[in-house]
């Protein structure tokens, strides 16, 4: 499951862009009556879309740089894993399944020891809502390029653009994030709104929490994102936090 992403809510393109999916898409939660699966189609136009994303729940500013610090539990050793996490908005744009989107960077550490980088491509809708391109992927191992796993681009093979911060947000609403069948499937339900989070970055109001999971590996973890700011707090499934300290 990816570190940095999760949301969604009903929008259109063309004729329709989301379609209810019933129950389709799990969550590892029981669903509450009132919450709805969602995922978008097939057919994306470039014209309604743009590479600034300024969305409140998950603004990508030229330049802005996130710093993320924490731990982790290895479900299966129980060891306790030192987490770093750097993510970059980088003033470049690229061309993914047709639509100019914004690159983000993002490198994460574990005990000190690069161990992922990639490159995180999103665009936003006309009508605020961002969706996720996918991501071009450098797994390392002491230091050196070792794989690309997890890596999936829109508009490849069956890749199809995900929802990733819908411009209304309700608690209920699941999402299909990732959508490369067999290689990268996370959903997302948002389970909480109007929360207030604390972080060694500052205290945020106005943020939801999402829950998190990997069809793919059985994972589950919640993550807090924050008007004005974007993701602030993860808590993976096997215990622990990885909080922003610095942006």
């Amino acid at each position: 499951m990816k570190r940095y992403a999760a949301v969604l809510a009903g929008l259109s393109l063309a004729a329709a862009l989301l379609a209810a999916c019933g129950e389709e898409s799990k969550s590892p939660s029981e669903t509450t009556p009132s919450a709805t699966a969602t995922t978008a189609a097939t057919a994306i136009d470039p014209a309604d879309f743009r590479a600034e994303v300024d969305n409140p729940l998950f603004p990508l500013t030229t330049g802005t740089a996130f710093v993320y610090e924490g731990e982790e539990t290895d479900p299966d050793t129980g060891e306790t894993i030192e987490i770093r996490i750097e993510s970059t908005v980088l003033a470049e744009t690229e061309i993914v399944g047709g639509v100019e989107v914004t690159v983000v960077q993002v490198r994460d550490y574990e005990d000190g020891e690069l161990v992922e980088e990639t490159r995180d491509y999103y665009a936003q809708h006309n009508d605020g809502t961002v969706y996720y391109f996918g991501e071009r992927v450098d797994d390392y191992e002491g230091g050196e390029v070792v794989g690309h796993s997890g890596q999936w681009l829109a508009g490849e093979g069956d890749n199809q653009p995900g929802v990733f911060m819908p411009g209304d947000v309700q608690v209920g609403t699941e999402f299909e994030q990732e959508r490369a069948p067999g290689v990268a499937e996370d959903r997302s339900k948002i389970v909480e709104v109007d929360q207030t989070v604390t972080t060694a970055a500052g205290t945020f109001s106005g943020c939801i929490k999402t829950e998190d999971f990997d069809p793919l590996g059985g994972v589950t973890e919640f993550k807090y994102y924050c008007t004005g700011v974007g993701l602030v707090r993860e808590e993976p499934s096997g215990g622990g936090s990885v909080d922003l300290i610095s942006y």
